[in-house]
């Protein structure tokens, strides 16, 4: 049976991505999308239910992204699931799934040509 861990999302940064680099001196920024599910409640009253989901981008890409977006900033994330796991300074275990991304597409200034979103993400691609 084949497996798949591929993941595309539209959202909106809820901060500057700040760029760092590794000890070896690769770029990378982490930053945090804001993802908004509307839907009916039992009442049939419209709620939303928001998602903040980590993102890391390294390379070329991540000092693209730097210079590019800002909180607020809407784009779509395509990349896959990855976990992260570490030991706190009192010796417990934590981990979190964070999006390794491979794209980041923004969305905010093509919206005002009216191209379709394919359009942009053919035109804005990292």
């Amino acid at each position: 049976m084949a497996n798949l861990n591929r993941v595309f999302l539209i959202g909106r940064l809820v901060a500057d991505p700040q760029l760092q680099h590794t000890s070896g001196g690769t770029p990378f920024t982490r930053f945090r999308i804001a993802v908004n599910r509307p839907y009916r409640d039992r009442n049939g009253n419209w709620q939303e239910d928001t998602l903040f989901i980590d993102v890391v981008l390294w390379g070329d890409a991540a000092d693209r992204a730097v210079s590019r977006f800002n909180k607020g900033s809407r784009v779509l994330v395509e990349g896959s699931l990855r976990q992260s796991t570490w030991e706190t300074e009192t010796g417990e275990r934590r981990s979190k799934i964070e999006v390794r991304a491979d794209r980041v597409v923004g969305l905010d200034a093509r919206r005002e040509t009216g191209e379709s979103l394919e359009e942009e993400i053919d035109d804005i691609e990292f």
